[in-house]
């Protein structure tokens, strides 16, 4: 307790400590406040300082909001009834005509005005949210706007919210990542531009910094204009104005997602094509408007999201890659069967035991792999690509499925030959070598589709550049599928189901060259796009 601090300016803490919309309660004999965290602060430090709590009754409010920038309370007192004011300067400073200095109260003049205002900028250069106090006693009831004028600024107080540590990398992988981030919040416009330089948003030296009052001056096509700058912050700004900021980005061809708290917030987290609210800090009506709630009110977390959203992306592609390469293999032997008029290299249930068997978990394990390094060095995708597109295609049909569906009708025909087989001759569906060759068909698709999971799984990069194995989920399913072609090839039960029959050494290894001979081709081919990009 320091009792002259009190005493010389308690007005100033009694306004800190009753003009508020907190909710006040006490659990386990400890006091505690529920709300802002700004107002939390403020009335602990002035209790701190009063060395008691103040509970004159409130009777009477002229509500925040975000064109007002300001908050008024009435409260009935021991001497009378008092309206305490705090809020803005700007907003504050035009309803007094004095000042109390220690216990004299004096006429505001145009010096002691501008004083105010340097006090407030060189608060807000350091990065602290700057709020005014004013007071004046009410002798004429309490209702109505008359409330807010004639009042008496008793001070200055600021506050410092620090980012946390974790915000100023997060800010680093937005700028590697393409993601522009943009500032607009209801601060002044230096406290704007300190939090900004603090966390890394701003790093020239000279950003464009636009105030509520100067966007309502711009025209659309000016907003516009200034949203392309690459640094920009729009300080004091209002609910209307945040949604004006979001509809120009939308219009720009943006994806929009935008972050806040408060009431004033939904229309544009509404309106944004991804609304994030805080889980903790936001309030309800926020959170209903938002499509995504942050549970820890970290906005590392939102970079986190993106990088695990890129991930998903990726790998459904990988996904997707890797299940339709083996569908030419699996088409191919029909076609070159009607066509060639030679023996069916592949039957019905030999296809069903790569889809419905051996290709499950390796697809599987491409779909829940970690993101890619360098995931968060690439700009974001084209609004107009799509999941499945021509690419993908050409890459899984006309590449990697063309190479598989080659290495399988070699085996077929390896077996065939090796068997006395000649051209134009039919075999009969249980004759042995007949068998051999569709099993060696199949088999050298399920080789060329563990080398192709791999492939798939690093799309941009080289198979050699490390991390092949850090996927348990692959691994397991390439176990799995050597495990069941064995058993298909190499089990009574498994020939029997199936139709199949056992082939001989020299078959496996007459694929392995294929085999190395596909990873290669796709290995140059990656080289040669990575080279053109």
């Amino acid at each position: 307790r320091q009792p002259e601090l009190a005493r010389l300016h308690r007005r100033f803490f009694e306004d800190a400590q009753l003009c508020h919309n907190l909710k006040e309660t006490m659990k386990a004999g400890q006091w505690q406040a529920l709300g802002d965290p700004m107002e939390v602060a403020l009335v602990r430090m002035a209790k701190k300082c009063l060395g008691e709590a103040i509970t004159y009754p409130k009777i009477n409010e002229v509500p925040f909001d975000t064109d007002r920038k300001r908050l008024s309370t009435v409260h009935q007192t021991p001497k009378g009834v008092m309206l305490y004011c705090k809020g803005a300067l700007e907003m504050v400073l035009p309803l007094c005509k004095q000042v109390q200095t220690g216990s004299e109260i004096a006429p505001l003049t145009a010096d002691s005005r501008q004083d105010f205002l340097r006090a407030q900028e060189e608060m807000a250069s350091k990065g602290l949210r700057v709020l005014a106090f004013a007071w004046r006693e009410l002798e004429h009831g309490h209702n109505g706007k008359a409330l807010e004028q004639d009042l008496i600024l008793c001070g200055l107080v600021g506050l410092e919210d620090p980012p946390r540590p974790e915000v100023a990398g997060a800010m680093k992988q937005c700028r590697e990542a393409g993601i522009k981030v943009i500032m607009v919040t209801g601060d002044h416009p230096h406290t704007a531009l300190a939090i900004g330089r603090q966390i890394g948003q701003i790093q020239s030296e000279n950003p464009v910094v636009i105030t509520g009052i100067q966007l309502r001056k711009l025209s659309e096509i000016q907003l516009r204009l200034a949203l392309d700058a690459p640094e920009i912050i729009f300080a004091r700004v209002g609910a209307d104005q945040k949604m004006r900021i979001v509809a120009a980005l939308k219009k720009k061809k943006h994806i929009v997602a935008v972050t806040g708290d408060g009431v004033n917030d939904a229309p544009a987290l509404k309106m944004a094509d991804i609304g994030i609210a805080m889980g903790v800090s936001g309030t309800d009506v926020a959170k209903e408007a938002a499509d995504m709630i942050l549970l820890d009110d970290n906005f590392a977390s939102i970079i986190a999201a993106i990088e695990e959203g890129r991930a998903v992306y990726g790998n459904i592609r990988k996904f997707l890659t890797y299940i339709l390469s083996s569908n030419i293999p699996e088409l191919v032997p029909f076609l070159a069967f009607a066509l060639l008029k030679i023996p069916l290299p592949l039957t019905i249930i030999l296809i069903l035991a790569v889809d419905l068997g051996t290709d499950m978990l390796p697809a599987l394990g491409l779909g829940a792999g970690k993101p890619e390094p360098g995931s968060m060095t690439k700009p974001p995708r084209p609004r107009e690509e799509r999941l499945l597109d021509w690419r993908l295609l050409v890459h899984a049909y006309l590449f990697l499925g063309i190479l598989e569906a080659i290495v399988a009708m070699s085996a077929y025909f390896f077996v065939l030959q090796s068997g006395g087989w000649h051209w134009g001759e039919s075999l009969e569906a249980y004759d042995s070598l007949y068998l051999q060759a569709t099993t060696a068909c199949f088999s050298a698709i399920i080789v060329t589709q563990i080398v192709n999971v791999f492939l798939c799984k690093t799309p941009g990069r080289s198979v050699f550049s490390g991390q092949l194995f850090d996927n348990r989920i692959i691994l397991w399913g390439i176990a799995l599928e050597i495990t069941l072609v064995l058993v298909i090839v190499y089990t009574h039960w498994g020939n029997l189901i199936f139709g199949t029959a056992p082939i001989a050494p020299e078959v496996w290894l007459f694929m392995l060259p294929f085999a190395l001979g596909m990873l290669l081709l796709e290995e140059l081919r990656k080289a040669v796009v990575v080279k053109l990009v």
